[in-house]
């Protein structure tokens, strides 16, 4: 387990959004944190209403891997994913409270976290992602992963939860996709999976990374 510090406060730091430092203390204790319907109401709502609005074209099918080693494999996951950017001004508002958050764990944790990507995802009826990492192989950089849901109204026969395994022994939790709530995890501890879902499921997920740069490659790529 990565092992985490959390520096004392000091003076003139200003007042602390409750669900940055949730995450924080969360992370610190347990390195998971799950957080019921906590996403700011208007900026859910925008994000509901932007990925609604999306068009099957602004989709691609998920793949595994990164760079050289990536790859479709329906298999493993039969999701649809849409990259978010910063040219809408939801996509915008999404990236600064995302870097809030990221400029605040640093200051409080340390992580050393140096950029941050992330997409909607969109599971259809009986769409699924088998057990995996976040942090690919040989690629250790994906340090923090966010998770984000966006369906309201969801009921537990709806299916699609996500299950984070947080012990040797097994253990897992199951996290039901409502609207609003928000997961992160550290991406080198924590296998998960998602589970079929049995109506439309929408998510964001994302990744907040360190930067591995060295003589060989930049990072993060092109």
């Amino acid at each position: 387990m990565v092992a985490l510090k959390l520096p004392d406060r000091h003076s003139g730091e200003g007042d602390v959004p409750h669900l940055y430092e949730a995450i924080a203390s969360d992370l610190l204790n347990k390195g998971y944190s799950i957080n019921i319907g906590a996403l700011p109401e208007a900026l859910t709502e925008a994000l509901w209403q932007q990925v609604q609005s999306l068009s099957q074209q602004e989709f691609s099918a998920a793949g595994i891997g990164r760079d050289k080693g990536h790859m479709v494999n329906n298999f493993v996951r039969s999701d649809e994913i849409s990259w978010i950017t910063g040219e809408t001004d939801t996509g915008s508002r999404w990236l600064d409270w995302a870097a809030q958050l990221q400029a605040y764990l640093n200051r409080r944790l340390l992580l050393g976290l140096f950029s941050f990507e992330s997409h909607y995802a969109h599971y259809a009826r009986g769409d699924f992602y088998k057990k995996h990492l976040d942090a690919f192989k040989g690629q250790a950089n994906r340090t923090l992963s966010l998770v984000v849901y966006l369906n309201p109204g969801w009921q537990p026969e709806d299916g699609g939860e996500l299950v984070l395994y947080t012990g040797d022994d097994g253990h897992k939790l199951q996290v039901t996709p409502g609207f609003g709530t928000v997961v992160a995890f550290l991406s080198e501890e924590f296998p998960h999976e998602v589970l079929p879902a049995q109506r439309d499921r929408y998510s964001i997920a994302g990744w907040f990374r360190v930067n591995t740069t060295n003589s060989a490659k930049v990072d993060p790529p092109a």
